[in-house]
């Protein structure tokens, strides 16, 4: 099994000023939706929870809007935003793509789960959460 190294969020939205306003209206009007945006923020700014959760997984978690990833990685994911890929050494693996964030609500409890079990069933292993 391959060891997950990091993750990777990306956001069905662009990360400039115009991308988030933009975004931002178009999700006020019902015409556009990222649920990585739901599960990352709440309405004006990011969630703590959200970052006290992912790092439970014990990689880092980045997230990245679609127009602030390379090249390689824009092609990996094309068509399939918002996803969340996960990095090994030398390999990528689309982990959780838009239907299973969309199930996950805006719990970003749930996206770690999603996550979890999307690694055991690609055959992809993440660090073992350390005991309390």
């Amino acid at each position: 099994m391959e060891r997950i190294v990091r993750l990777v969020g990306v956001y069905d939205a662009d990360g400039t000023f115009f991308g988030e306003l933009a975004y931002v209206v178009g999700h006020l009007l019902g015409r556009r939706s990222c649920a990585l945006c739901d599960i990352s923020h709440g309405t004006f700014s990011r969630r703590p929870e959200f970052d006290e959760v992912v790092s439970t997984l014990g990689v880092p978690f980045d997230l990245r809007h679609r127009d602030e990833v390379g090249d390689e990685l824009a092609a990996f994911v094309a068509g399939q935003l918002p996803c969340v890929v996960a990095e090994g050494e030398g390999s990528r693996v689309l982990l959780v793509d838009r239907v299973a964030l969309a199930a996950c609500g805006s719990r970003p409890a749930a996206l770690v789960d999603a996550t979890r079990a999307a690694a055991t069933a690609a055959g992809l292993t993440l660090p073992s959460p350390d005991p309390a």
